[in-house]
This record gives C-alpha cells, structure tokens and sequence, in this order.
C-alpha cells in the first residue's frame, strides 16, 4: 500500500508528541519530531555560549549533526555522537527555543535536513511549519488547537514527571510568550495549512485523537 506523509502542527501542549508517536506507531510510519531538533540547536548555543551570536549559532550548526533515534516511545536526540535527551526539557531550554527558532539560517538548514528525513514517504512528522513549509504537499495535514488552561496542565504534568520544580502560572506565562513569538515570527511562523484539518483536542483523549486521525489516513490511503 501507498505510504504518504502525515503533518501535524500546533503550539506547544496540545498533544502535537504524543499523537504522532501513537499514530506513526499504529501506521508503522518513521516518526520525526522537530521540535527536538530546534531545542537541541537550543542546547548547542548555551553549551556554546553563543546564545546572542546568531551567526556562531548558524556556523556551528552547520558543523553538527543532529540525529534522532525513535525507540520504546522515547525520541533520544545526539548532537554528533552525544546523547542529549534529557538535557533538551530543561527550563532554560524551553525559554531559548522560541528565539533560536526565529533565526532565518537555522531554519533554512533544519528545513533542509527534514525535507530529506521525509524524503521516502512513510512519515509523521510534528512541528509549527510542517504542512505550510517543510512538506506543503503532504497528503495528509492536521493542525492540532487546545483551550491555553488545558495545554498549561499537559506541560506542567509533563516537566513535574522529569523532577522538574515550576508553577502553572510560570507554565503558563511561557507558553503565552511562546505562542506569540512563534505566531509573529517573520520567518515561518506557525500558521494553519489551508487544507489542514483542524483537531480541538481540549475534551479528547489522545487516544480519540488518533483514532480519528488514523481514520483521514486510512480514507486517503484507500483512495489510493
């Protein structure tokens, strides 16, 4: 059977990970997150020092490989041969990625190397520019929306399991500001795909998000 790609969009919290790797799994697809690319350049920079260098920041990308490696529900990110996984759900990550992401050469490169992670088809594949910019042509694009309360909840639950000590008005406040930036930004901003089909996850369970995404995929993919 046609194997096609699969773009899902959203701003952060509204279940843009977990739907992808259930629905990649259940389709048998490769799965790509490439939030985890933009944070580990993140990571790069403030290992680096370079945080306010953005030209550094494009050089010693272009030096680094990032790979990812999808396995038992984790996506495990290398820069080079360095594992650095955990290091990319810190707080002072999650604050940098935003403004990382606005850089226009970063994301001409990460374009780049997505583009050809994709190029076999037999791909879901979650960010903010996937429908409208990496894969425009995607058989298939979801843009996943969620209440901003319900979203705050999902990430503060999600940094509490990693020990990590913050407020839900401090998650909050991040995830207003990242919304802006990423919404406002010159370069790709986030933006629903014209043919994207829109998912309100705020009152689903992830598992009615996939189930009725699977279902568009296996329409189209009956269609031939």
């Amino acid at each position: 059977m046609e194997k096609i790609i699969i773009a899902i969009d959203g701003p952060a919290g509204s279940g843009k990970s977990t739907t992808a790797q259930l629905l990649a799994n259940r389709l048998n697809y490769l799965y790509i997150d490439t939030g985890a690319m933009y944070r580990a350049v993140t990571f790069l920079a403030m290992k680096n020092g370079i945080l306010d260098d953005p030209e550094a920041i494009v050089k010693r990308l272009m030096d680094t490989k990032i790979r990812l490696m999808y396995a038992d529900g984790i996506t495990q990110v290398f820069l080079d041969d360095e594992e650095v996984t955990q290091e990319l759900r810190s707080r002072e990550v999650n604050d940098q990625v935003s403004y990382i992401s606005k850089i226009k050469d970063v994301r001409k490169e990460l374009v780049k190397r997505q583009k050809k992670m994709g190029e076999n088809f037999g791909v879901v594949m979650e960010g903010r520019d996937i429908g409208t910019v990496v894969f425009p042509h995607a058989k298939l694009k979801i843009f996943l929306i969620a209440n901003l309360d319900i979203r705050a909840e999902r990430r503060l639950n999600e940094v509490a399991q990693k020990g990590a000590n913050i407020s839900l008005v401090d998650v909050k406040e991040n995830l207003q500001s990242r919304d802006h930036i990423d919404s406002s930004r010159e370069v790709d901003p986030l933006m629903k795909a014209p043919d994207a089909y829109t998912v309100d996850t705020t009152e689903l369970t992830i598992e009615q998000q996939v189930e009725y995404i699977y279902g568009l995929a296996q329409e189209i993919l009956k269609k031939g």
